[in-house]
């Protein structure tokens, strides 16, 4: 899918009339098949992270090397993951803050950014395989990896915002989707679902189960209300990398067999579908969209595999989603 910078007229032009853009097609072959669409802005450099603080070995060159790391993690590496996570959290509240009508998704992200740096962490997602901003920003029909821009939030908007930071040597992973003033009741309740089905997803994490069983949850809170889960993009294994080869599906398949082993940690974050679950990538390579241009949100924690099931090192008192909204 094509994206263009720009901002539309209140008033369209006529379909065989000039498009606004200044393209020299008309607005029928050109930005009319993007009404209602979420339009990319202008994104601006890469911002610089100080070198006091410690890189991920990506950050110079964004080349990724992935390497063999144990699934389960050793109580050092889980007590500095609490420390990430915990971080990572508390930035995500942070953003979601700031999600009013008006502000745009560059300055939300200059504010992730600055967070980190001024917690000792750099902002995990600068320079991974070249990403060049702080934190994703995923608006209306963006399914993920939305990059920060000039565009303003617009009154009923809903946008998520998925941030990592790179703290002590691991990285804390979490997102959320935001109500952007009066947003209507058919997407309030889509992302109230989502929420509700990552947490169900949680509740299903137990030592000596397979993964399936948190696909199998996430995608019976979904079935009553049809909506769709994603299934080209995955939750994954972290430490400290930030992506391991464990895969986190959000949706039921048998063949997820790996059991879950006490130590372990990854990433629960299902991405659900009003429509369809099929999409298209813009031309930046990153902003993943849905093909039919309904909207799609996501919550996402990073857990880790207990005794008797999980705990949550991204929630608690603070954050974007602290608890099951049952039990709070």
């Amino acid at each position: 899918m094509k994206s263009t910078l720009g901002t539309a007229p209140i008033t369209p032009p006529q379909a065989n009339e000039p498009c606004w853009c200044a393209s020299g097609r008309k607005y029928k072959r050109c930005h009319k098949k993007s009404e209602g669409r979420v339009l990319q802005g202008n994104i601006t450099p890469m911002r610089p992270v100080p070198d006091h603080i410690a890189r991920p070995p990506y950050a110079d060159t964004g080349e990724y090397e992935a390497w063999d790391e144990g699934r389960i993690k050793s109580p050092d590496i889980i007590e500095r993951m609490r420390a990430s996570g915990k971080l990572a959290g508390e930035v995500l509240a942070m953003a979601g803050k700031m999600v009013v009508p008006g502000i745009t998704t560059e300055e939300i992200d200059i504010a992730v950014h600055e967070a980190f740096v001024a917690a000792g962490a750099y902002p995990s997602t600068i320079n991974y395989h070249g990403f060049p901003k702080a934190c994703c920003t995923s608006v209306n029909e963006v399914i993920c990896h939305g990059i920060p821009d000039s565009r303003e939030l617009q009154d009923g908007d809903i946008c998520n915002i998925d941030v990592t930071g790179w703290l002590n040597g691991v990285h804390g992973d979490t997102n959320a989707t935001f109500l952007v003033g009066d947003v209507d009741p058919e997407s309030q309740q889509l992302v109230q679902v989502t929420e509700e089905a990552m947490w169900r997803g949680i509740e299903a994490v137990k030592p000596g189960s397979p993964l399936s069983d948190i696909g199998r949850a996430i995608e019976l809170t979904c079935k009553p209300y049809k909506y769709g889960v994603v299934r080209a993009f995955v939750g994954h294994g972290i430490g400290e990398q930030f992506h391991t080869d464990i895969q986190v599906l959000h949706y039921y398949d048998s063949r997820s067999s790996t059991i879950m082993r006490e130590g372990m940690t990854f990433t629960i974050e299902p991405m659900i579908t009003l429509g369809t679950i099929n999409y298209k990538i813009w031309d930046d390579d990153w902003t993943a969209v849905t093909s039919d241009g309904r909207r799609t949100a996501q919550y996402e924690h990073t857990v880790l595999v207990t005794d008797d099931g999980a705990d949550v090192l991204t929630g608690g008192p603070g954050t974007a989603s602290p608890t099951a909204p049952w039990l709070r």
